[in-house]
Protein backbone atom coordinates (compact mmCIF):
# COMPACT_ATOMS: atom_id res chain seq x y z
CA UNK A 1 0.00 0.00 0.00
CA UNK A 2 2.92 2.38 0.92
CA UNK A 3 4.48 1.62 -2.37
CA UNK A 4 1.69 2.41 -4.54
CA UNK A 5 0.89 5.91 -2.25
CA UNK A 6 4.67 6.45 -3.18
CA UNK A 7 4.11 5.63 -6.77
CA UNK A 8 1.15 8.60 -6.75
CA UNK A 9 2.98 10.79 -4.93
CA UNK A 10 5.67 10.93 -7.84
CA UNK A 11 3.25 11.65 -10.71
CA UNK A 12 2.90 15.84 -11.30
CA UNK A 13 -0.28 17.32 -11.03
CA UNK A 14 -1.28 18.76 -14.18
CA UNK A 15 -1.46 21.77 -14.84
CA UNK A 16 -4.55 23.13 -17.40
CA UNK A 17 -3.24 24.47 -20.62
CA UNK A 18 -3.37 28.25 -20.95
CA UNK A 19 -2.82 28.56 -17.52
CA UNK A 20 0.88 29.47 -16.41
CA UNK A 21 2.09 28.50 -13.34
CA UNK A 22 3.20 31.21 -11.31
CA UNK A 23 6.84 30.11 -10.77
CA UNK A 24 6.95 29.93 -14.57
CA UNK A 25 7.36 33.90 -14.74
CA UNK A 26 9.97 35.58 -12.28
CA UNK A 27 9.05 37.21 -9.11
CA UNK A 28 11.72 40.50 -11.21
CA UNK A 29 10.26 40.45 -14.40
CA UNK A 30 8.33 43.55 -14.25
CA UNK A 31 11.41 45.55 -13.41
CA UNK A 32 11.99 48.29 -15.52
CA UNK A 33 15.49 49.09 -16.77
CA UNK A 34 16.73 52.31 -14.44
CA UNK A 35 18.54 55.32 -16.43
CA UNK A 36 22.50 55.08 -16.07
CA UNK A 37 24.38 57.82 -13.92
CA UNK A 38 25.05 60.68 -15.95
CA UNK A 39 28.55 61.09 -14.48
CA UNK A 40 29.69 57.16 -14.35
CA UNK A 41 28.34 56.84 -18.13
CA UNK A 42 31.00 59.75 -18.84
CA UNK A 43 33.84 57.54 -16.58
CA UNK A 44 32.86 54.70 -18.62
CA UNK A 45 33.77 56.39 -21.36
CA UNK A 46 36.74 57.76 -20.34
CA UNK A 47 38.14 54.08 -19.23
CA UNK A 48 37.21 52.75 -22.78
CA UNK A 49 39.08 55.56 -24.73
CA UNK A 50 42.73 54.32 -25.31
CA UNK A 51 44.03 58.30 -26.87
CA UNK A 52 46.80 59.18 -24.66
CA UNK A 53 45.74 62.76 -24.47
CA UNK A 54 42.06 62.07 -22.93
CA UNK A 55 40.91 63.94 -20.45
CA UNK A 56 37.68 62.94 -17.46
CA UNK A 57 35.85 66.51 -16.53
CA UNK A 58 33.25 64.83 -15.00
CA UNK A 59 33.75 63.18 -11.58
CA UNK A 60 33.74 65.95 -8.79
CA UNK A 61 37.31 64.83 -6.70
CA UNK A 62 39.63 66.68 -6.35
CA UNK A 63 43.36 65.73 -8.10
CA UNK A 64 46.65 67.23 -7.97
CA UNK A 65 48.43 68.78 -10.56
CA UNK A 66 50.11 65.08 -11.40
CA UNK A 67 46.05 64.01 -11.72
CA UNK A 68 46.31 61.79 -8.67
CA UNK A 69 44.26 61.34 -5.52
CA UNK A 70 45.68 63.72 -2.97
CA UNK A 71 45.23 62.26 0.46
CA UNK A 72 46.15 65.26 3.27
CA UNK A 73 48.87 65.51 5.59
CA UNK A 74 47.00 66.81 8.42
CA UNK A 75 45.01 63.40 7.67
CA UNK A 76 47.86 61.30 7.47
CA UNK A 77 48.95 62.67 10.85
CA UNK A 78 45.75 62.76 12.53
CA UNK A 79 45.28 58.71 11.67
CA UNK A 80 48.59 58.45 13.19
CA UNK A 81 47.59 59.81 16.10
CA UNK A 82 44.47 57.87 16.35
CA UNK A 83 46.61 54.95 16.23
CA UNK A 84 48.81 55.67 18.60
CA UNK A 85 45.86 55.30 21.13
CA UNK A 86 44.74 51.58 20.39
CA UNK A 87 40.87 53.01 20.53
CA UNK A 88 38.43 50.42 20.65
CA UNK A 89 35.65 50.01 18.03
CA UNK A 90 32.63 50.25 19.66
CA UNK A 91 29.06 51.65 18.28
CA UNK A 92 28.92 55.44 18.31
CA UNK A 93 25.70 56.50 19.86
CA UNK A 94 22.81 57.35 17.23
CA UNK A 95 24.24 61.02 16.45
CA UNK A 96 27.59 60.31 16.39
CA UNK A 97 30.84 61.24 18.31
CA UNK A 98 30.40 64.43 20.20
CA UNK A 99 33.65 65.77 19.46
CA UNK A 100 33.42 65.76 16.01
CA UNK A 101 29.53 67.34 15.98
CA UNK A 102 30.69 70.15 18.63
CA UNK A 103 33.95 70.96 16.02
CA UNK A 104 31.63 70.30 12.95
CA UNK A 105 29.12 73.41 14.47
CA UNK A 106 32.44 75.66 15.36
CA UNK A 107 33.28 75.09 12.05
CA UNK A 108 30.30 75.88 10.03
CA UNK A 109 28.45 78.42 12.49
CA UNK A 110 31.43 80.22 13.94
CA UNK A 111 32.72 79.60 17.76
CA UNK A 112 30.82 82.71 18.99
CA UNK A 113 27.33 82.41 17.68
CA UNK A 114 25.10 82.45 19.79
CA UNK A 115 23.58 78.76 18.64
CA UNK A 116 26.39 77.17 19.90
CA UNK A 117 27.19 79.26 22.99
CA UNK A 118 23.93 78.77 24.01
CA UNK A 119 23.20 75.08 23.41
CA UNK A 120 20.62 75.63 21.12
CA UNK A 121 21.90 73.58 18.26
CA UNK A 122 21.23 70.37 17.30
CA UNK A 123 23.58 68.15 15.37
CA UNK A 124 24.48 64.61 14.28
CA UNK A 125 26.78 62.94 12.41
CA UNK A 126 25.53 61.78 9.12
CA UNK A 127 27.01 59.19 6.07
CA UNK A 128 28.08 62.61 4.25
CA UNK A 129 26.32 65.62 2.61
CA UNK A 130 23.86 63.08 0.70
CA UNK A 131 23.07 61.33 4.53
CA UNK A 132 22.44 64.57 6.10
CA UNK A 133 20.06 65.93 3.20
CA UNK A 134 18.28 62.78 3.60
CA UNK A 135 17.83 63.23 7.28
CA UNK A 136 16.99 66.73 6.96
CA UNK A 137 14.46 65.89 4.23
CA UNK A 138 12.31 63.46 6.37
CA UNK A 139 12.33 65.34 9.30
CA UNK A 140 10.79 68.40 7.52
CA UNK A 141 8.62 66.14 5.98
CA UNK A 142 7.55 64.88 9.38
CA UNK A 143 7.40 67.89 11.52
CA UNK A 144 7.52 70.83 9.48
CA UNK A 145 3.92 72.62 9.85
CA UNK A 146 3.42 74.85 7.09
CA UNK A 147 3.63 72.40 3.81
CA UNK A 148 6.07 69.96 2.16
CA UNK A 149 6.99 71.86 -0.84
CA UNK A 150 10.72 72.51 -1.36
CA UNK A 151 12.45 74.79 -3.91
CA UNK A 152 15.73 73.73 -5.29
CA UNK A 153 17.78 76.32 -7.52
CA UNK A 154 17.64 75.64 -11.53
CA UNK A 155 19.94 73.58 -11.87
CA UNK A 156 20.99 72.26 -8.91
CA UNK A 157 23.13 68.60 -7.42
CA UNK A 158 21.32 65.93 -9.67
CA UNK A 159 21.19 64.17 -6.36
CA UNK A 160 19.16 66.63 -4.36
CA UNK A 161 15.71 65.82 -6.63
CA UNK A 162 15.97 61.97 -5.80
CA UNK A 163 16.70 63.06 -2.12
CA UNK A 164 13.60 64.87 -1.30
CA UNK A 165 11.42 63.15 -3.44
CA UNK A 166 12.61 59.96 -1.60
CA UNK A 167 11.86 62.10 1.35
CA UNK A 168 7.94 62.65 0.51
CA UNK A 169 8.70 66.43 0.10
CA UNK A 170 7.22 68.07 -3.46
CA UNK A 171 9.80 69.39 -5.23
CA UNK A 172 10.01 72.76 -7.22
CA UNK A 173 12.17 75.14 -8.83
CA UNK A 174 13.31 78.16 -8.45
CA UNK A 175 15.30 80.44 -11.15
CA UNK A 176 19.02 80.60 -10.43
CA UNK A 177 21.59 80.48 -13.49
CA UNK A 178 21.45 82.86 -16.27
CA UNK A 179 22.87 80.67 -19.95
CA UNK A 180 22.66 84.06 -21.27
CA UNK A 181 25.45 85.73 -18.80
CA UNK A 182 26.71 82.42 -17.55
CA UNK A 183 25.93 84.27 -13.80
CA UNK A 184 23.77 84.27 -11.22
CA UNK A 185 19.92 85.32 -12.31
CA UNK A 186 19.32 87.29 -8.94
CA UNK A 187 16.23 89.26 -10.20
CA UNK A 188 14.80 85.82 -11.18
CA UNK A 189 16.12 84.51 -7.82
CA UNK A 190 14.12 87.17 -5.87
CA UNK A 191 11.56 87.38 -7.56
CA UNK A 192 10.84 83.87 -7.28
CA UNK A 193 11.59 83.89 -3.57
CA UNK A 194 8.48 86.91 -3.50
CA UNK A 195 6.07 84.36 -5.52
CA UNK A 196 6.26 81.20 -3.50
CA UNK A 197 3.39 80.24 -1.10
CA UNK A 198 4.79 81.98 1.99
CA UNK A 199 6.83 79.54 4.55
CA UNK A 200 7.77 77.20 1.58
CA UNK A 201 11.32 75.51 2.25
CA UNK A 202 14.02 76.50 0.45
CA UNK A 203 17.19 74.64 -0.45
CA UNK A 204 20.40 77.14 -0.47
CA UNK A 205 24.19 75.99 -2.12
CA UNK A 206 26.00 77.92 0.37
CA UNK A 207 29.32 78.26 -1.41
CA UNK A 208 30.31 76.84 -4.50
CA UNK A 209 27.29 75.98 -6.47
CA UNK A 210 26.94 72.31 -7.65
CA UNK A 211 27.03 72.13 -10.96
CA UNK A 212 27.49 75.46 -12.00
CA UNK A 213 30.10 76.96 -9.88
CA UNK A 214 27.56 80.65 -9.74
CA UNK A 215 27.55 82.05 -6.24
CA UNK A 216 25.89 85.24 -4.57
CA UNK A 217 28.02 88.07 -3.61
CA UNK A 218 27.52 88.91 0.05
CA UNK A 219 25.29 91.75 -0.59
CA UNK A 220 22.96 89.47 -2.99
CA UNK A 221 23.38 87.17 0.13
CA UNK A 222 21.87 89.98 1.88
CA UNK A 223 19.41 91.24 -0.48
CA UNK A 224 17.87 87.04 -0.52
CA UNK A 225 18.33 86.50 3.58
CA UNK A 226 15.75 89.90 3.61
CA UNK A 227 13.79 88.31 0.94
CA UNK A 228 13.22 84.88 2.31
CA UNK A 229 12.34 86.51 5.99
CA UNK A 230 10.07 88.58 4.38
CA UNK A 231 7.82 85.92 2.66
CA UNK A 232 8.83 83.38 6.27
CA UNK A 233 10.45 81.11 4.16
CA UNK A 234 12.39 77.90 5.63
CA UNK A 235 15.96 78.20 4.87
CA UNK A 236 18.22 74.89 4.88
CA UNK A 237 21.61 75.25 3.74
CA UNK A 238 23.57 72.66 1.53
CA UNK A 239 27.62 73.62 2.66
CA UNK A 240 29.57 70.54 0.97
CA UNK A 241 32.89 73.16 -0.05
CA UNK A 242 33.42 75.07 3.12
CA UNK A 243 37.05 75.83 2.89
CA UNK A 244 37.49 74.11 -0.89
CA UNK A 245 35.40 77.50 -2.48
CA UNK A 246 37.32 80.15 -1.83
CA UNK A 247 39.87 79.13 0.20
CA UNK A 248 38.86 80.92 3.02
CA UNK A 249 36.56 78.79 5.66
CA UNK A 250 35.45 81.56 7.36
CA UNK A 251 34.38 83.26 3.94
CA UNK A 252 32.46 80.38 2.67
CA UNK A 253 30.66 80.80 5.63
CA UNK A 254 29.06 83.52 5.11
CA UNK A 255 25.66 83.29 4.09
CA UNK A 256 25.27 80.79 6.85
CA UNK A 257 26.21 83.05 9.13
CA UNK A 258 24.77 85.96 7.81
CA UNK A 259 20.92 84.40 7.64
CA UNK A 260 21.37 83.33 11.74
CA UNK A 261 22.70 86.59 12.21
CA UNK A 262 19.31 87.75 10.73
CA UNK A 263 17.14 85.74 12.76
CA UNK A 264 16.42 82.28 9.98
CA UNK A 265 15.84 79.25 12.40
CA UNK A 266 17.97 77.28 9.66
CA UNK A 267 18.75 73.50 8.95
CA UNK A 268 22.34 72.42 7.47
CA UNK A 269 23.85 69.52 5.55
CA UNK A 270 28.11 69.49 5.92
CA UNK A 271 30.15 67.35 4.31
CA UNK A 272 34.16 66.32 4.71
CA UNK A 273 34.49 64.80 1.78
CA UNK A 274 35.92 67.66 -0.39
CA UNK A 275 37.57 69.59 2.46
CA UNK A 276 39.62 66.96 3.89
CA UNK A 277 39.34 64.38 0.72
CA UNK A 278 37.63 62.12 2.71
CA UNK A 279 35.50 61.06 -0.11
CA UNK A 280 35.33 57.82 1.26
CA UNK A 281 34.84 57.69 5.09
CA UNK A 282 31.39 58.95 4.25
CA UNK A 283 32.12 61.60 6.81
CA UNK A 284 29.23 64.63 7.52
CA UNK A 285 26.73 66.66 9.74
CA UNK A 286 23.23 67.62 9.82
CA UNK A 287 22.29 70.27 12.13
CA UNK A 288 18.93 72.38 13.29
CA UNK A 289 18.83 75.93 15.17
CA UNK A 290 16.30 76.05 17.89
CA UNK A 291 14.97 78.90 19.34
CA UNK A 292 15.45 77.53 23.37
CA UNK A 293 17.51 74.40 25.16
CA UNK A 294 14.16 72.84 25.85
CA UNK A 295 13.55 73.03 21.73
CA UNK A 296 16.40 71.43 21.39
CA UNK A 297 15.91 68.18 23.15
CA UNK A 298 12.78 67.67 21.59
CA UNK A 299 14.07 68.31 17.86
CA UNK A 300 16.91 65.87 19.01
CA UNK A 301 14.57 63.31 19.91
CA UNK A 302 13.16 63.48 16.69
CA UNK A 303 16.42 63.19 14.68
CA UNK A 304 17.16 60.24 16.67
CA UNK A 305 14.09 58.68 15.58
CA UNK A 306 14.65 59.56 12.08
CA UNK A 307 18.23 57.65 12.41
CA UNK A 308 17.16 54.82 14.16
CA UNK A 309 15.37 53.01 11.32
CA UNK A 310 17.77 54.20 8.72
CA UNK A 311 21.21 53.02 9.99
CA UNK A 312 21.48 52.83 13.26
CA UNK A 313 24.46 55.17 13.87
CA UNK A 314 26.75 56.55 12.03
CA UNK A 315 30.70 54.93 11.31
CA UNK A 316 33.56 55.98 13.46
CA UNK A 317 37.21 56.49 11.60
CA UNK A 318 36.21 59.30 9.72
CA UNK A 319 34.67 61.05 12.66
CA UNK A 320 37.77 60.37 14.39
CA UNK A 321 39.88 61.97 12.23
CA UNK A 322 37.76 65.32 11.48
CA UNK A 323 37.57 65.55 15.16
CA UNK A 324 41.30 65.13 15.74
CA UNK A 325 42.19 67.02 12.87
CA UNK A 326 39.50 70.03 14.03
CA UNK A 327 40.33 69.57 17.62
CA UNK A 328 44.61 69.76 17.50
CA UNK A 329 45.24 73.59 16.89
CA UNK A 330 48.55 72.48 15.11
CA UNK A 331 46.86 69.93 12.81
CA UNK A 332 44.11 72.64 12.20
CA UNK A 333 46.55 75.14 11.01
CA UNK A 334 47.55 72.79 8.38
CA UNK A 335 44.15 71.34 7.07
CA UNK A 336 43.63 75.35 6.76
CA UNK A 337 46.92 75.44 5.09
CA UNK A 338 46.27 72.52 3.00
CA UNK A 339 42.88 73.32 1.78
CA UNK A 340 43.79 76.83 0.62
CA UNK A 341 46.02 74.66 -1.76
CA UNK A 342 43.67 73.23 -3.08
CA UNK A 343 41.56 75.78 -3.93
CA UNK A 344 44.14 77.94 -5.43
CA UNK A 345 45.09 75.03 -7.57
CA UNK A 346 41.68 75.46 -8.88
CA UNK A 347 41.55 78.91 -9.23
CA UNK A 348 44.91 78.66 -10.81
CA UNK A 349 43.72 76.51 -13.57
CA UNK A 350 40.70 78.94 -14.20
CA UNK A 351 42.71 81.54 -14.72
CA UNK A 352 44.90 79.59 -17.10
CA UNK A 353 42.07 78.18 -19.00
CA UNK A 354 40.54 81.48 -19.67
CA UNK A 355 44.02 83.11 -20.98
CA UNK A 356 45.07 80.52 -22.76
CA UNK A 357 41.25 81.01 -24.58
CA UNK A 358 41.90 84.82 -24.74
CA UNK A 359 45.59 85.01 -25.35
CA UNK A 360 46.78 82.02 -27.38
CA UNK A 361 43.69 80.94 -29.31
CA UNK A 362 42.19 84.51 -29.71
CA UNK A 363 38.52 83.36 -29.01
CA UNK A 364 35.71 85.72 -29.90
CA UNK A 365 33.55 84.62 -27.26
CA UNK A 366 33.50 86.32 -23.56
CA UNK A 367 34.82 83.42 -21.14
CA UNK A 368 35.15 85.68 -17.71
CA UNK A 369 32.67 83.48 -16.54
CA UNK A 370 35.13 80.90 -16.28
CA UNK A 371 37.14 83.35 -13.43
CA UNK A 372 33.73 84.78 -12.08
CA UNK A 373 32.10 81.41 -11.03
CA UNK A 374 34.14 79.64 -7.94
CA UNK A 375 34.39 75.85 -6.99
CA UNK A 376 35.02 72.89 -8.17
CA UNK A 377 33.18 72.92 -10.70
CA UNK A 378 32.42 75.72 -14.24
CA UNK A 379 29.21 76.02 -16.24
CA UNK A 380 31.46 75.62 -19.48
CA UNK A 381 28.60 77.19 -21.48
CA UNK A 382 29.40 74.52 -23.73
CA UNK A 383 26.20 72.91 -26.22
CA UNK A 384 25.45 69.46 -25.81
CA UNK A 385 26.56 69.56 -29.59
CA UNK A 386 29.56 70.79 -28.40
CA UNK A 387 30.17 68.11 -25.79
CA UNK A 388 29.88 65.15 -27.71
CA UNK A 389 32.43 67.24 -30.71
CA UNK A 390 34.85 67.72 -28.35
CA UNK A 391 34.33 63.95 -26.89
CA UNK A 392 34.52 62.73 -29.96
CA UNK A 393 37.39 64.92 -31.96
CA UNK A 394 39.35 66.06 -29.06
CA UNK A 395 38.69 62.79 -26.02
CA UNK A 396 38.09 65.57 -23.69
CA UNK A 397 34.57 63.87 -21.35
CA UNK A 398 32.18 65.82 -19.48
CA UNK A 399 28.44 65.74 -18.42
CA UNK A 400 26.21 66.81 -21.62
CA UNK A 401 25.22 70.20 -20.09
CA UNK A 402 28.81 71.45 -20.07
CA UNK A 403 29.80 71.31 -16.20
CA UNK A 404 33.87 70.95 -16.29
CA UNK A 405 35.58 69.60 -13.03
CA UNK A 406 38.09 71.79 -12.86
CA UNK A 407 40.18 69.26 -10.69
CA UNK A 408 40.05 67.32 -13.96
CA UNK A 409 42.64 70.17 -15.33
CA UNK A 410 46.54 70.35 -14.44
CA UNK A 411 49.06 72.32 -15.71
CA UNK A 412 50.09 69.82 -18.10
CA UNK A 413 47.15 69.77 -20.09
CA UNK A 414 45.17 73.06 -19.88
CA UNK A 415 46.33 74.74 -22.84
CA UNK A 416 44.97 71.46 -24.55
CA UNK A 417 41.39 71.92 -23.45
CA UNK A 418 41.63 75.11 -24.04
CA UNK A 419 42.68 74.93 -27.70
CA UNK A 420 39.51 72.00 -28.14
CA UNK A 421 37.08 74.19 -26.46
CA UNK A 422 38.21 76.79 -28.77
CA UNK A 423 38.19 74.15 -31.32
CA UNK A 424 34.58 73.34 -31.05
CA UNK A 425 33.07 76.69 -30.14
CA UNK A 426 34.29 79.11 -32.85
Amino acid sequence: MFSRIAQVARVPLAVPLGVVSPRAVSTWANVPQGPPDAILGVTEAFKKDTDPRKMNLGVGAYRDDSGKPYVLSSVRKAEELILSKLLDKEYLGITGLPSFSQAAGILAYGEDNAVIKDGKLVIAQSISGTGALRIGGAFLERFYPYGKKIYLPNPTWGNHIPIFKDSGLQVERYRYFDPKTNGLDVAGFLEDIKNAPKNSIFLLHACAHNPTGVDPTQAQWNEISSAIKERDHFAFFDMAYQGFASGDSQRDAYAVRKFVADGHRICLSQSFAKNMGLYGERIGAFSIVTDSTKEKATVESQVKIVIRPMYSNPPLTGARIVSEVLNTPALKDEWLREVKVMADRIITMRDKLRGHLENDFKSKLPWNHITDQIGMFCFSGLSPAQVEAIQNDWHVYLTKDGRISMAGISSGNVKYLAEAIHNVTK
